[in-house]
């Protein structure tokens, strides 16, 4: 039992090494230089355009629109989606568009067979728009003052032609505290963020969809959405098929450039989570793996740090884990009573992981937004 216990300490000390690299050296985009009122010459005026794929986002779509508005000269448009909303999400673009006449709302097609809904929005999206840069934002997403002025300013400094923020998230329950967190966690305990900056492996593709920049000429020479239509997590398979095919991918500490509020439930985080979990992964090997590390290392360890204390590696361990989630709760402003509440989080996580799994493998797929997905995965 010392000898399982100090090898679990090993690993959750590694892993307190790459969250503390993380939220140390991981960069956020540059701050804008001059004021709006000297960029009326600006190279970039009118060459991002704004794409929003909605699908019954009538709590979201209007103060999503006013911020993309509120970025100024460099938005040349901004092109709404709708993609078969049954709410009123069409009818606050439309007012939206009477009043600006950047915004453009897209009348849905029928979704072909082996797309997901949100990749064939985008690839719609992106086959009207105009602009030079395509930022594609989730209708939950909000960007701040100069954001994609810094976005872009940040891709040509950087020769980057795919760029994302990771976005602030914002948390106003008790369950999206609790749980929300543990994104960044699962992220950022396994993801070296600085070594994507040095290295170009496609392994290191990161990105987040609710916010991300891509040059139009790569995107279209490298296929775009249709190169990952069938993949729910698109933005990292992304992020991924653009480094293989040799460009540059970079993806920022974007708090102080965007923020969302992805679900506002338990309910919501539940079927969010459960779509994405198991089919973020290609093998089922890693999936496993994956699952083992969060209940042999993140925690398992809160409870073998009582049940047998002369294996005092169990309690290093969680000590350890507890670091990282304090170390996570400072680099992104989250509640610290949230770090104590961590076992429950992490059996909400191994719960969800399990739930996926069972769902794609057994035929019943994963549900979002009334669509299904992995339905044959299991077959």
């Amino acid at each position: 039992m010392l000898i399982l216990s100090l090898a679990v300490f090993v690993v959750a000390l590694a892993l307190l090494g790459v969250t503390l690299w993380n939220a140390l050296a991981w960069p956020g985009l540059r701050p804008a230089t001059g004021g709006e009122e000297d960029k009326a010459d600006a190279p970039l005026d009118g060459q991002v355009s704004i794409l929003i794929p909605a699908r019954d986002e009538e709590p979201n779509i209007g103060g999503c629109l006013e911020s993309a508005l509120a970025q100024g000269r460099v938005v040349g448009e901004v092109l709404v989606y709708d993609d078969h909303s049954t709410d009123r999400t069409a009818e606050i673009v439309a007012s939206h568009a009477r009043r600006d006449a950047r915004v453009r709302l897209l009348t849905p097609e029928r979704l072909p067979p082996g797309w997901c809904g949100k990749n064939f929005a985008c690839a719609r999206l992106a086959a009207e728009a105009r602009g030079r840069w395509l930022l594609f934002l989730d209708a939950d997403a909000r960007l701040l003052p100069r954001a994609a002025d810094r976005m872009t300013a940040e891709a040509e400094s950087r020769g980057a032609t795919l760029l994302s923020c990771w976005p602030a998230l914002e948390a106003r329950g008790f369950w999206e505290k609790a749980l929300m967190p543990m994104l960044n966690f699962v992220v950022f305990t396994l993801y070296p963020a600085p070594l994507s900056f040095r290295r170009a492996d496609a392994s290191l593709g990161l990105a987040h969809g609710a916010c991300l920049l891509a040059r139009r000429d790569v995107y279209e020479a490298t296929g775009g959405h249709s190169a990952v239509s069938d993949a729910i997590n698109e933005d990292v398979r992304l992020a991924q098929h653009w480094r293989a095919r040799g460009h540059a991918t970079l993806c920022f500490d974007g708090q102080g450039a965007t923020r969302v509020r992805m679900y506002r439930s338990f309910a919501e985080i539940w079927r969010g989570f459960q779509k994405n979990y198991y089919p973020a992964f290609r093998r089922g090997a890693s999936f496993w793996l994956f699952i083992a590390l969060h209940f042999f290392v993140m925690l398992l360890p809160f409870a073998l740090a009582f049940a047998a204390p002369r294996a005092w590696g169990f309690a290093a361990a969680a000590g350890c884990v507890l670091l990282m989630r304090a170390t996570l709760a400072w680099k992104f402003a989250q509640p610290w009573w949230t770090v104590l509440l961590h076992p429950l989080a992490e059996c909400v996580l191994v719960a969800l992981g399990v739930s996926s799994w069972w769902r794609c493998r057994s035929g019943r797929g994963v549900v979002w937004k009334g669509r299904r997905y992995r339905e044959a995965e299991g077959v």
